[in-house]
């Protein structure tokens, strides 16, 4: 009897010992995952093979963000040093492969860790991402503007690369309340399809199941300069109007009054950008006053709901199809017509860039004008920032930077991550 009794206490024991043991072995793996996953794995001829950050060059070179921001020259010297040498930022496919075991990937980018405050899940927004290139870019602006409560509807160009596209469909699938746009676009230069494709993500977004107040769209090269708390705050204070770039059209008037735009050729296949017509084009319909403006906006809810819903906002839209650049005139123009959720009166005064806090983008041609000259590069006449201008960027007002790049100035990104983060560290706002 009492050898029994010992057997079976020993089989007991064994058990518990062996069920331990595989408990501690699953742990180490799934340590070690994300270990790998969490820093770059960089082969002989330099190219990262992991996706995660390598050590950040402010640590590298004992870059202090508060002194860059504060302009010591002693800390925008070392910045300048640092641009100097070359950046390889991580490839499509390292994002790929990153995503290709969920649970590692989103612990180690800190996605399950990211919690806002009962102020701000009491008022969930909504993003539309517009991109096609730069897997890792996208990723990093998705991580610095990530809440769980939020919703994030992505649309990437059908030109892109088959593992920029595969990157895409991994983040959505691995991160909570990610998802794809289920139209996708073939977005072409100045064409109707770059309206389509937010559109797109608007109407997903409208049928998600988190009621969100407001969405903002973006692009790859957009960077947050606010922190979700701050842009809640910031939008409530809309009461329910929308925040867009509207103008008079001045010389901007020939991209609709009188000629149409063709998207394709005879055989179907898409103009690089759309090219004028002699056929005359009819003016808008409803008698629709005409404004100008930018792609990027911060609407409410209502007002999309609007946008989808009304025959008067379904017959603009196909009357702007076959014009140049709708995108730019779509958006300003609807804000102002009578009676549509948040309206601003056609007598109100033009809403600039400057004024319309969505993006804040720096024109070379109004450098030293209307502000300080770019410290990064400038391409097709637009800024790409450098930390240089890290206080302006983030006491100018606007919600978001347009354009940023690490192969340009990977410092400014680091400090605004940093700024942010510590901002978020402190208590919430009430």
């Amino acid at each position: 009897m009492n050898f029994h009794f010992s057997l079976q206490n020993e089989n007991i024991w064994f058990r518990l010992k062996l069920r331990n043991l595989i408990f501690i072995v699953l742990t180490l793996a799934l340590l070690l995952c994300c270990f790998r996953s969490h820093f770059s794995i960089v082969n002989e001829g330099g190219q990262e093979t992991g996706h995660s950050d390598r050590p950040r060059l402010t640590v590298q070179y004992r870059i202090n963000c508060t002194e860059i921001y504060e302009m010591e020259p002693v800390e925008l010297g070392k910045r300048i040093i640092r641009k100097q040498k070359s950046y390889v930022g991580p490839t499509d496919e390292a994002v790929v492969n990153a995503t290709s075991d969920c649970d590692c990937f989103v612990k180690s980018r800190g996605y399950n860790a990211t919690q806002g405050s009962d102020f701000e899940r009491e008022f969930p927004l909504a993003f539309s991402l517009v991109v096609h290139q730069d897997a890792a870019l996208v990723e990093r602006l998705l991580r610095a503007i990530y809440m769980p409560h939020n919703i994030y509807c992505k649309h990437y160009d059908l030109k892109s690369s088959d593992d920029f596209i595969s990157a895409m469909k991994g983040l959505a699938r691995c991160i909570p309340n990610v998802f794809i746009a289920s139209n996708l676009e073939r977005v072409q230069y100045a064409g109707f399809s770059r309206l389509k494709a937010d559109l797109n993500c608007l109407s997903d977004l409208l049928d998600s199941e988190v009621k969100w107040k407001y969405v903002i769209n973006l692009c790859g090269q957009d960077f947050p300069l606010r922190t979700n708390a701050e842009l809640v705050s910031d939008l409530k204070k809309l009461k329910g109007g929308n925040m867009v770039e509207s103008k008079w059209p001045g010389g901007k008037t020939g991209r609709w009054s009188v000629l149409s735009y063709l998207l394709k050729d005879n055989n179907s296949q898409y103009y690089e950008s759309p090219v004028s017509t002699s056929e005359i084009k009819s003016p808008p319909p409803h008698n629709i006053e005409m404004f100008v403006g930018s792609a990027y906006f911060t609407l409410s809810r209502e007002f999309v709901a609007f946008v989808h819903q009304s025959l008067l906002a379904r017959d603009f839209l196909a009357w702007c199809e076959d014009t140049y650049s709708p995108d730019e005139h779509f958006w300003a123009t609807l804000i102002r017509v009578p009676g549509v959720p948040g309206e601003v009166p056609r007598s109100d005064p033009e809403i600039s860039e400057l004024i319309s806090k969505t993006r804040l983008v720096k024109w070379s041609y109004l450098e030293r004008t209307l502000y300080p000259p770019c410290t990064g590069v400038s391409i097709r006449a637009v800024c790409i920032y450098g930390a240089a201008e890290l206080r302006w960027l983030l006491n100018y007002g606007h919600w978001f930077a347009n354009k940023v790049d690490p192969k340009v100035d990977p410092v400014l990104m680091e400090c605004l991550e940093e700024i942010l983060s510590e901002k978020q560290l402190r208590p919430k706002l009430q």
